[in-house]
């Protein structure tokens, strides 16, 4: 038997995929234990749209002006849908609408319309259901009235990059007033974002924030290394360039 405890609730698909394989789990709370010698069997899958991907397109149409988008056939997991939670207390016009299920998956769609966002603090619980949100987030920031805090986030210095550091360059470098913190940052908006080069760093959350930002600058955006955005949405571009065109 091994049992795992967590400091928090964290994101749940692996206990869900192990019952959707005919293994046994108990989870009570942050707790999660499974007793060994279990035989999994085969089962088929259907994988719905990541959230983390969709992030992009929610904040990108939350921040564009005149914008109605709707995301289908999203996981709508409740340990990783932080991202919807904090656009609507920023005021997005954001909703969630599941329709299905793929094992204990919830799956549904996504509308989004442009609308005034305003500054918000993230922190504590807030984190693990949004940790690999947090870079678009800012971005979202940056377009919302007052000052926005996001803190316990240090996790984030360890990811593929120190995305803190590469959030707060790369939105400095367009003309946001935004401040590092050891485990989170600052951001103060409204801001007018400009032109200019973002660099990605090798990660591809930080390349998509670039080509994001670059929907409500006043002049071209230019990401170096963009092709490491292939890791996790190589039609991202494509997707992209459907919307805007």
């Amino acid at each position: 038997k091994t049992t795992v405890v967590e400091l928090g609730i964290t994101r749940n698909h692996t206990e869900m995929l192990m019952s959707q394989f005919g293994i046994n789990i108990n989870v009570e709370g942050s707790r999660i234990t499974i007793d060994g010698g279990q035989q999994p069997t085969a089962s088929n899958l259907r994988v719905p749209g990541d959230i983390s991907s969709a992030a992009f397109f929610i904040v990108a149409a939350a921040i564009s002006s005149n914008s109605s988008l709707t995301i289908k056939d999203v996981g709508l997991n409740s340990t990783r849908d932080g991202i919807i939670k904090v656009m609507k207390h920023m005021g997005a016009s954001v909703d969630a609408n599941i329709h299905s299920y793929v094992g204990d998956e919830p799956v549904g769609d996504i509308q989004i319309k442009s609308s005034p966002l305003k500054a918000v603090r993230i922190e504590g619980e807030m984190i693990p259901n949004l940790i690999d949100e947090i870079p678009i987030v800012a971005l979202a920031a940056t377009q919302a009235e007052g000052t926005t805090v996001i803190k316990d986030a240090r996790e984030l210095r360890y990811k593929e990059t120190d995305r803190i550091a590469a959030v707060v360059n790369n939105l400095r470098a367009i003309g946001a007033h935004i401040e590092p913190q050891e485990d989170g940052m600052i951001i103060h908006g409204p801001t007018p974002l400009k032109g200019g080069k973002v660099d990605s760093f090798g990660d591809h959350r930080i390349g998509m924030m670039g080509a994001i930002a670059s929907l409500v600058c006043d002049a071209p955006v230019t990401i170096e290394d963009k092709e490491c955005i292939n890791i996790s949405y190589p039609t991202f571009f494509d997707h992209l360039n459907q919307l805007t065109n």
